[in-house]
């Protein structure tokens, strides 16, 4: 009985200082609304990589709650709360991906001035989603915990429509939040990256329910058994499902992953050339090579048309030892009329400098590989950030290639891998992974580990093992566990030499999807169906 009072007392000296902050949340000026809901954005997005703060979230999403508590008290509560959720979210995506600016600055005399439009603009333009979620919540709000169900079945909803609509971008969804722990992503193998992320918002935003829309006081258990139960359980699942022991490897597959490290003002310049190609070939014939079966080059790293070069091709044979392959990035160009097109695609060429088999890339990057309403903006000069007027041709989509030694891999280009359920062919399961990329655009540090963190997020979900190559880093083997195995860091340059995990059986998510994450949207969303008009 004595410790139960002390506990008692002990919530009860908590909840004074949290239930008044919460109270001064609600009374604030509309300015000072938005200006907070923007801070808890920009506290949030440290929360993902390379800092993985994630328990920021559980004191910036109660914070948001609570900014929308006092929206729902002005004259106009759907509007104030859609301001302050386009406010949150504008801070969310203008520190967690202001990395994009770096890709304006590679050509400054031709895409400088459209740096502070870029920067301005893409976190703006995300940031409506959130307003679009939080819309409702000035008119569909309940007083109690339930709020805490539809602000975490909205949100979730909508980061799925992120992903999908307009091309999509599901970049630094929520439940990346975890990549930081190898045990606390292995439920994406259940549920993927979308029901982790409603799982981890729901856990986050729960502190908020400890005190009522109205600013009355609530209880402490259900709050406090979702925000520290539901991580708990994914933490479980994930020390029950992560071995011990490291995975074993396929035999007969020797895997050299080749990091370049060329700037990428550097890449394409003619008086570059040779150094470039130096770079490439004496860094695949390093000591050990005669050991090597595969050999793995980045997303567009030959600086010529390697597969309408015989010569070059014959050198690539030459170069390599017998009965191996390289797996590499090429720019590949197709004769058509009434102009050539130009694909950026993935080749496997053998000992013998063949072309076996090759890859487009399906999943463009727009302003970045093609340029949507191409003819408005060649009006006004403006042009895609890889130069160029013209862009790349879209490929049939993903597909599962068999080589002649090794398992039969899934070919990946740059960001086709942030893709959830769009990484695997259906009905031809790959037994690997390969992502080849260029993250040199995405700047010298947040960027490319975010872009790492979301791979090895695709591996534990699919239950593949990936191997990575990326022209300034990170390059990596990555389990089906999404363990790093082996790796070179960020601005290196150099090798990664390692044997290539075996894939999993089937994952639940490789076989249903996202059918779990509706599913969970689903009860989430009936959690909280006594939803009632609130007046002002």
């Amino acid at each position: 009985m004595a410790e139960a009072s002390a506990f008692v007392q002990w919530q009860e000296r908590l909840a004074t200082p949290i239930g008044d902050f919460a109270a001064g949340l609600r009374a604030v000026a509309p300015w000072q609304r938005y200006v907070a809901a923007g801070l808890a954005g920009c506290l949030s997005a440290l929360a993902q990589a390379p800092f993985y703060l994630w328990p920021l979230i559980f004191l910036t999403l109660p914070t948001f709650v609570w900014l929308l508590d006092g929206a729902r008290t002005t004259a106009r509560p759907w509007l104030a709360a859609s301001v302050t959720a386009w406010a949150f979210g504008f801070g969310y995506f203008f520190v967690g991906l202001h990395w994009i600016a770096y890709a304006f600055l590679v050509d400054v005399k031709a895409h400088l001035w459209l740096l502070p439009f870029a920067a301005v603009l893409m976190p703006a333009g995300l940031a409506l989603f959130l307003a679009v979620a939080k819309a409702g919540a000035g008119l569909v709000w309940p007083n109690d915990w339930r709020r805490i169900a539809i602000f975490a079945a909205s949100l979730s909803a909508l980061e799925w429509l992120r992903g999908h609509i307009l091309t999509g971008f599901p970049w630094n969804l929520f439940g990346y939040v975890w990549g930081g722990s190898d045990w606390m992503i292995q439920s994406s193998s259940l549920f993927g990256i979308y029901g982790l992320t409603l799982i981890t918002i729901i856990a986050a935003a729960a502190p908020a329910a400890i005190v009522n829309a109205d600013g009355s006081r609530a209880s402490w258990k259900l709050p406090l058994a979702v925000a520290v139960g539901l991580p708990l359980a994914l933490l479980a699942f994930g020390v029950w499902r992560l071995p011990s022991v490291p995975m074993p490897i396929v035999q007969g597959v020797a895997l050299r992953i080749v990091q370049p490290d060329v700037p990428q003002a550097e890449r394409w310049k003619d008086e570059y050339f040779v150094r470039n190609w130096r770079i490439l070939t004496d860094l695949t014939q390093s000591p050990g090579l005669e050991t090597r079966t595969h050999i793995i080059w980045p997303e567009a790293a030959p600086p010529l048309l390697l597969l309408a070069e015989p010569e070059a091709l014959k050198a690539v044979g030459n170069m390599l030892p017998d009965r191996s392959l390289l797996l590499t990035g090429v720019v590949r160009r197709e004769s058509a009329t009434p102009r050539d097109r130009f694909f950026n695609s993935m080749a496997v060429i053998d000992g013998k400098g063949r072309v076996l088999s090759t890859y487009d890339k399906a999943h463009l990057v727009p302003f970045g590989e093609y340029m949507p309403f191409q003819h408005l903006f060649d009006s006004l000069g403006i042009t895609k950030i890889t130069g160029g007027s013209g862009g790349y041709s879209t490929g049939p989509g993903v597909k599962t290639i068999p080589l002649p030694s090794g398992p039969p891999f899934g070919p990946l280009i740059c960001y086709e891998i942030i893709f959830p359920d769009e990484v695997v062919e259906a009905g031809a399961r790959p037994q690997w992974l390969v992502n080849l990329t260029d993250d040199s655009w995405f700047g010298p540090w947040v960027g490319p580990y975010q872009h790492l963190g979301i791979a090895r997020v695709r591996a534990a979900e699919e239950g593949l093992p990936v191997a990575r190559a990326a022209n300034t880093g990170v390059s990596a083997i990555i389990d089906p566990y999404g363990r790093v195995v082996s790796s070179l860091d960020l601005n290196k340059r150099g090798i990664v030499d390692g044997y290539l995990p075996k894939a999993l059986p089937v994952t639940l998510y490789g076989r249903v999807g996202d059918v779990l994450f509706f599913v969970f949207l689903l009860l989430t969303a009936i959690a909280g169906r006594k939803w009632r008009l609130v007046s002002r």
